[in-house]
């Protein structure tokens, strides 16, 4: 009998993903260990994790390293994710130290499933092959789809959790028979073989319908339009730190795979899915904008404005090239900054010993505590994008993008869009500097993590618009070798 060669395993290209799933398990068995009454030494394991994973990332940059006959790939467009993720997962675990002890709801399986979480979206950024992008994802969503109900005597997030797991798996069911699709009509899963066997043979109908199914399924991670209707239960329901997880990592991970996906396996159909795109983008930031206006919860609010912001980020992909793929990796880093630092400011406000999420919950906020006012004001110039704020960078990388990639009237219609969302975004600053409270007023709870988080993605919103040539040039450095 023939002996069969097994091919080598590179565990180093699975170095930051093997950091976090460690660090998972020894917190899993730390868990069965006393102390029981207190959980804040899990916090600081799965931190410590985190900080390892980013290190090593940080420690691999410049050097590529493919796995498993190419289907795990840690390249520098992989570890610029890797560190924007783990920035994610450690603003997370600082905010929810306090945040979890004060709602009743601390548990060591919360920073476990932070982790594995965590793990998915890193491994979504490294993947090569279809495979591993579907097992990735759903390693991702599992662990946040428990998240989401992690306050179990909450009904509404319960209803999330169920909201959130029913429309994912249904999602899920799309993007893998997309993968099945694209396999019947290529013979193949791995981005660059994919790529070989779509290049200079002409239109399969069986490749365009399976790409059109990856797209439905992407859609559904990254909450563009039509497929965000989980995004404003989800987002309400789920304990704050977690949405905020949600809307940074998560989106993060699905755009990496989403970007691999498009440029390196069918740069051959460009032109197919550069006209989807451009209608999505506009359908999505008008539509998110729009109904962010109605809302008077600020977590929905939130909600439909990252579904805005989705939208803003697929007009750098229309754009296309080193400037517009470049452009759309330093919006989600400017993004991630400012979101988890809004989000933040939400889990150390609370009304009547109550998370304050609606809007008048914030009246007079700058009388009592100006400091965490002008925190929570800076953000939202942020993601309007005020100078010299990150926000205002990224749009201009984004939006300068498509004009030079020949889309002026998408740049022009993402403009408009973004004056119709400062009056929403506006209206929590009136709200805490021009109103008085209704009954009781909000007050702050004290939390030296939270406060540290705050510090952090205060300082990098202020850094990525005062200096961002440095990280720009890291963003288009990381996706140019995509692009060959």
């Amino acid at each position: 009998m023939a002996n069969i060669a097994a091919p080598p395993v590179e565990l180093i290209a699975l170095l930051p993903a093997l950091l976090i799933l460690g660090a998972a398990g020894i917190l899993l068995l730390l868990d069965l260990l006393p102390p029981r009454d207190t959980k804040e030494h899990l916090g600081a394991v799965a931190l410590a994790g985190i900080v390892l994973a980013l290190l090593a990332a940080l420690w691999r940059w410049g050097a590529e390293t493919r796995a498993f006959r190419d289907m795990v790939l840690l390249d520098n467009y992989a570890l610029f994710f890797d560190i924007v993720i783990c920035y994610a997962a450690a603003m997370i675990v600082l905010l929810s130290t306090d945040y979890l002890r004060r709602a009743g709801a601390e548990s060591g399986e919360y920073y476990a499933l932070v982790l594995f979480a965590t793990a998915g979206m890193m491994l979504l950024a490294s993947a090569g092959d279809l495979i591993v992008v579907f097992l990735a994802l759903e390693l991702m969503s599992l662990s946040l789809y428990v998240l989401a109900g992690l306050f179990k005597m909450r009904l509404a997030s319960g209803e999330a959790s169920m909201k959130y797991f029913l429309l994912g798996a249904f999602a899920s069911s799309f993007l893998l028979y997309g993968i099945a699709l694209v396999y019947g009509a290529t013979g193949a899963t791995n981005f660059d073989r994919i790529a070989a066997a779509v290049a200079g043979r002409p239109r399969d109908p069986m490749l365009s319908v399976g790409l059109g199914l990856l797209l439905v399924g992407f859609g559904f991670k990254i909450s563009s339009v039509p497929f965000h209707m989980w995004a404003p239960d989800v987002y309400q329901g789920a304990p704050t730190s977690v949405t905020a997880l949600i809307a940074t990592g998560s989106k993060a991970g699905a755009f990496a795979a989403l970007i691999r996906v498009l440029v390196v396996a069918v740069p051959a159909v460009r032109a197919d899915w550069t006209a989807l795109l451009w209608a999505l983008a506009v359908v999505t930031m008008t539509l998110g904008n729009v109904v962010a206006i109605a809302q008077s919860n600020l977590k929905r609010m939130l909600a439909y404005s990252s579904v805005a912001h989705v939208g803003y980020m697929l007009v750098g992909l229309v754009a296309g090239g080193t400037l517009g793929a470049g452009a759309v990796l330093f919006y989600l880093l400017a993004y991630t900054f400012t979101t988890a630092g809004t989000f933040g400011v939400i889990t150390l406000c609370e009304r009547a010993r109550e998370e304050a999420v609606d809007v008048a919950d914030y009246a007079g906020l700058a009388r009592r505590h100006p400091l965490l006012a002008a925190t929570l004001g800076l953000f939202l110039l942020s993601l309007i994008g005020i100078p010299p704020l990150a926000g205002f960078v990224g749009k201009f990388y984004l939006f300068g993008a498509a004009v030079r990639g020949g889309h002026v009237w998408l740049a022009v219609i993402a403009v408009l869009n973004s004056a119709v969302a400062a009056y929403y975004y506006l209206r929590v600053i009136v709200y805490m500097y021009m109103r008085e409270p209704e009954g009781m007023p909000t007050t702050y709870a004290p939390s030296f993590a939270g406060g540290l988080a705050l510090a952090i993605a205060l300082l990098g919103v202020v850094l990525l618009g005062v200096i961002p040539a440095p990280f720009a040039d890291l963003a288009q450095a990381a996706v140019a070798p995509l692009l060959r």
